[in-house]
């Protein structure tokens, strides 16, 4: 007889986190993971909060310092958190603001007409994820002081001195109960957000200070971030080390009832079509929005009738695309309004439809204007998208005509790849493997019910340097376009995507980095979008086998996990270790053990943090000048710790 559970259900089984104990059970929901990114949202938090003050026009300087305990203060010269008691709450508003959730100056009321902030959950979160946390006033010639930990007040609001200036100054010790991967602060991670914020809020000063480092001088690491030009100097910034087609970058803003848009914008010589950075209220949009699309098609617009109008485009051509238009093109688009909705995949795509026709309105004026007003940069601008129209008119011509060799095959995927039977995009992975050789035994080794491989011929073309003419003749670059399924350039629609994961198998020596990083270069200027979704991935085959007399064999992934169980070994045992070069050397067994079995891989998934640093990153190392890559290699000679060569 099966015994009968009770079956009562009533209010005592109902939980109810109080305060700020939801931020601990569930602090994934709050600043996105408790991983490093997670650990570096938390000081974004605060931050946001001195950079809404210099929004409303009361803050001029930010400071930041890392401690040598990797604790982090924040301090400001805005107004003060307000330390009067709080009309509904009864304790000091600064108290309301620190732990109760969704308490601010953001929600309605005239505290902030703009705020910044993705999440919107403030500084009360942090002090959630904080074992202390003080925060010290300074207003009305006063200073005031209170401390947290946990999210729990440990020290009541007190009186400490007086202040001749006014200011917020907020420290806090991350939890490592919390954040139990790491609570080390990156401070290049920290530097490129403290840049992108600065280049966004014209004349605001943010100082970064690192205790931990030192300078040749014996002082602290310290760099202050502060642009007069705003996103002018950013689009800069973003094409140093190109060869610019406008003298300066052109620059336009309107506002509405409903906000304001600024934008900054460049012609260069480059290939690049993806370097066009948009923001609302400083938050990057990564996956675009309504901004981004108002922007995209005023520009195309703008360009054609100014082409038509003079001439230029004769009446039997056919119009430029977005694509052709954006070609070279390094521009910024800020927006700034009271009531961002965000939607996406990653919650960072503006939906506004009110921001589309601000946008548009403002390039068809601006670019209009511009082009109007300067006829010798307009026609350098007009000849760049015709060169590209050109290009990709060859390069179509190219592909029917290899198509029409057989018609048979005209819409067949590669010849070289070994697709999955799955047929469902979420649950099926495509392996990138470098040669014949190891396509082979990833063949043999994979499950070919979800894992699909697509074995290279020798090194990609670098797409940084090469047109989308020579790109798209590409046998390698056509082969690896028709297999993702996505098409590129104004057909790309990542819904087509035929794998959810995409997963860059190379092998562990330097031919296997440069392909790599020549494939990672081609997603990020012809399939970005795929890399905000997190479908790109690396593989991460062993380095090493470790054998021990009679022992299984040890894989180990790094050098110094090879030296912590060498270091193991007793004395006067004999052991072997063998050193994989390639993916070749293993047989399918051990590939599918180590690599490819989802249970027992390590893989990395490619994203992209900071959109400014990537773009700088990929056309310094990846472009056509040779200074920028120089000085990287002289920079950063002394961290390279294994060479292969």
């Amino acid at each position: 007889m099966t015994e009968t559970k009770p079956t009562h259900y009533n209010g005592n089984d109902i939980q109810v986190l109080e305060g700020l104990e939801p931020v601990r059970k569930r602090p994934g929901m709050y600043i996105g993971s408790t991983s490093a990114r997670g650990l570096h949202h938390l000081v974004y938090e605060v931050v946001d909060n001195s950079v809404d003050e210099a929004l409303a026009g009361y803050c001029s300087h930010i400071k930041v310092w890392i401690h040598q305990d990797n604790s982090i203060t924040v301090q400001d010269d805005g107004r003060g958190i307000p330390v009067d008691k709080h009309p509904k709450e009864h304790i000091p508003t600064v108290e309301v603001v620190l732990t109760i959730l969704h308490a601010g100056g953001k929600f309605g009321g005239e505290g902030y007409k703009v705020s910044g902030g993705l999440h919107g959950v403030g500084v009360s979160v942090v002090n959630a994820l904080s074992t202390k946390m003080i925060v010290q006033v300074c207003r009305d010639g006063s200073q005031y002081e209170i401390a947290f930990s946990r999210g729990k007040t440990v020290e009541k609001l007190k009186k400490i001195g007086s202040c001749k200036r006014s200011g917020t100054t907020v420290s806090f010790w991350p939890d490592p109960e919390i954040f139990t991967e790491t609570t080390e602060y990156e401070y290049r991670i920290l530097a490129n957000r403290f840049r992108e914020m600065a280049f966004l809020n014209k004349n605001l000063k943010i100082t970064l200070t690192d205790e931990r480092e030192k300078d040749e001088d014996g002082n602290d690491r310290s760099e202050v971030f502060e642009y007069s030009g705003g996103i002018q100097d950013f689009v800069k910034f973003l094409n140093q080390g190109k060869e610019a087609i406008t003298r300066k970058p052109i620059y336009f803003e309107a506002e509405s009832p409903e906000g304001e848009v600024e934008i900054a914008m460049q012609w260069t010589e480059s290939y690049s079509t993806n370097s066009v950075l948009s923001f609302a209220n400083n938050i990057n949009t990564q996956e675009g929005g309504t901004h981004l699309e108002g922007f995209k098609q005023a520009v195309t617009r703008t360009i054609n009738d100014y082409a038509r109008q003079k001439g230029i485009l004769k009446d039997k051509e056919k119009n430029l695309t977005g694509d052709d238009c954006r070609e070279g093109l390094a521009a910024i688009i800020s927006v700034k309004l009271h009531d961002p909705q965000f939607e996406g995949q990653t919650k960072t795509k503006l939906g506004n439809s009110e921001m589309r026709q601000l946008v548009s309105g403002a390039v068809t004026q601006g670019l209009g204007e511009y082009l109007e007003e300067n006829p010798r940069p307009a026609r350098k601008i007009i000849d760049k998208a015709s060169q590209a129209l050109r290009a990709r008119e060859a390069a179509r011509k190219a592909r029917d005509l290899t198509r029409r060799k057989n018609v048979m095959e005209s819409f067949s995927l590669p010849g070289k790849l070994a697709d999955c039977s799955s047929k469902d995009a979420s649950a099926s992975e495509i392996f990138i493997v470098e040669g014949d050789s190891a396509g082979g035994s990833a063949k043999q080794a994979r499950d070919r019910t979800y894992q699909a491989i697509l074995p290279l011929r020798g090194k990609i073309l670098n797409v940084e340097r090469a047109g989308r003419n020579r790109a798209l003749s590409s046998d390698t670059i056509t082969s690896l376009i028709t297999a993702i399924g996505t098409n590129i350039g104004e057909d790309f629609d990542a819904e087509k995507a035929r794998y959810h994961r995409i997963i860059i198998m190379t092998d562990a020596d330097v031919d296997g980095a440069h392909i790599r990083i020549l494939l990672l270069t081609f997603f990020y200027r012809y399939m970005p979008e795929l890399l905000n979704r997190g479908y790109i991935y690396i593989a991460q085959p062993p380095l090493y086998g470790l054998k021990q007399g009679k022992k299984k064999i040890r894989y180990i992934y790094n050098d110094d996990a090879l030296a912590r169980e060498t270091a193991k070994i007793p004395d006067g045992t004999k052991y072997d270790v063998q050193r994989y070069k390639g993916l070749g050397e293993m047989d399918p067994e051990q590939l599918w053990s180590t690599t490819m079995e989802p249970d027992q891989r390590i893989m990395l998934q490619v994203t992209i943090d900071d959109a400014a640093d990537a773009e700088r990153a990929v056309s310094d190392l990846m472009g056509s000048q040779v200074e920028p890559r120089k000085e990287y290699i002289q920079k950063h000679a002394k961290d390279a710790r294994f060479l292969d060569i």
